[in-house]
């Protein structure tokens, strides 16, 4: 029973850290940071699991954070403002050309995070970029200006 309930505490801890750290996609996210967040969750491990590592009390946990996930999965699919709670909502960076500063300062992003996301979708220049959103799950998504 400890297994679980650690379990179900380092989800939400787990949880409220993602929330806290700002929200980059894997693909825009630098080396050390893929280290903190492998470093994070393998104190919560250590944690959940505590001195028994048998198959079962790892099972056990696996199931239980397994299930929370997927309690919370259906919750925000009923409650759109749980799943803004909980995930945020899409900001936009970029609004008809115009740079949207109090978002990409609170977001904590780089100009240079917005030009890969432009490169990815096909754009060269910033300035050709109408608008620039990001999604909450962290991707920016670019729509270029019409020619």
């Amino acid at each position: 029973m400890p297994t679980i309930i650690h379990a179900v505490a380092g989800y939400f801890i787990l949880l409220f850290i993602v929330r806290v750290l700002k929200r980059r996609a894997g693909s825009q996210m630098t080396l050390f940071e893929f280290v903190i967040v492998f470093l994070i969750g393998g104190v919560i491990i250590l944690s959940t699991v505590g001195n028994d590592r048998s198959v079962t009390n790892c099972t056990c946990a696996v199931i239980a954070v397994g299930l929370i996930h997927r309690s919370l999965a259906w919750v925000k699919a009923k409650s759109p403002t749980l799943g803004a709670i909980l995930d945020g909502t899409p900001l936009v960076i970029i609004r008809a050309g115009e740079w949207q500063p109090e978002i990409v300062k609170g977001m904590k992003l780089r100009r240079e995070d917005i030009e890969a996301a432009a490169r990815s979708a096909g754009v060269t220049r910033i300035e050709d970029i109408d608008y620039a959103i990001l999604e909450r799950n962290g991707r920016i998504s670019v729509l270029p200006k019409d020619s």
